[in-house]
């Protein structure tokens, strides 16, 4: 078995064969109503790629969910515009280092409607982006914006950045309600609704699905997902270690499954963890 370690992008996934946990009903439940919505996880819990398997399905791949769950649900695959905010992998430590990251990305969206940007400032840059691509496809726009408050969390510790990082960020989401009438949908992730600080003041209509005990495995794997799809690999590292598949399942429960995203929530396995576990065959 090919495990996903790492990897963070849908189609690089499916197209490499890699092991998939299907959690495409779960993205369907969701999309289906529109809205914005916002979902907070730890850590290498499986944010990025569950943000680019929207992507995915919102660009109307429908060859990329062969066999899933997501290929019997939808009917009509639609293509929309899509605009794609990833404020991961890079480290925030000086203002215009969120500046730059902004920029590259309003720089590739305005290429991609064939625009010019009009003015300098992100925010408005961003509206003039959603009323071009809406205005290009006849489409409503979809937002994804993963790792949103990863500038925040950087700048923890220098108020005067942090603050910085805040303003910014709050008036560049707040595009999102300004524009409502041209989106289709919104979603965030990151590791923590930080309320506090007021990100979100602007888009008060955001829906919290953190602690939804109907989404607590949207990201992680559950009992269930381990013995659907890793019952063969579970079995082979119960072999390496000398157990039996009984007391590995047992042992990796004891390791790796102590998430609870709700009330009487079922129990969740850090993905990463758990899959660095099964390819090694050590705990």
């Amino acid at each position: 078995m090919l495990y996903p370690i790492g990897i963070q992008n849908f189609e690089k996934l499916r197209q490499g064969g890699f092991a998939y946990v299907d959690k495409t009903d779960l993205i369907y439940q969701i999309v289906r109503t529109g809205g914005y919505y916002f979902l907070g996880r730890p850590r290498r819990f499986g944010k990025s790629l569950l943000v680019s398997t929207m992507e995915a399905y919102f660009q109307g791949k429908r060859e990329l969910f062969q066999g899933l769950a997501l290929e019997k649900l939808e009917k009509d695959w639609t293509e929309y515009p899509v605009l794609h905010l990833d404020l991961s992998g890079k480290t925030y430590n000086k203002a215009e280092d969120l500046e730059i990251t902004l920029d590259q990305h309003l720089c590739q969206w305005e290429k991609d409607c064939g625009m010019q940007a009009r003015y300098p400032e992100p925010d408005a840059r961003f509206k003039d982006v959603i009323d071009a691509a809406y205005e290009k496809t006849g489409k409503p726009v979809v937002i994804l914006i993963d790792e949103y408050d990863k500038p925040l969390l950087d700048s923890a510790g220098n108020e005067p950045l942090r603050e910085a990082y805040r303003s910014r960020l709050q008036g560049f989401y707040s595009v999102m309600k300004t524009r409502d009438g041209k989106i289709r949908f919104g979603f965030l992730t990151g590791i923590t609704k930080m309320g506090k600080l007021s990100i979100f003041s602007g888009l008060n209509n955001l829906k919290d699905i953190s602690m939804d005990h109907r989404y607590v495995d949207i990201c992680g794997i559950s009992e269930d997902d381990l013995h659907i799809y890793f019952d063969e690999s579970v079995q082979e590292m119960a072999e390496a270690n000398g157990l039996s598949k009984e007391e590995c399942y047992a042992k990796l429960k004891d390791r790796y499954d102590g998430y609870h995203f709700s009330r009487n929530s079922a129990d969740i396995y850090n993905p990463f963890s758990l899959l660095n576990a099964l390819d090694q065959q050590e705990f």
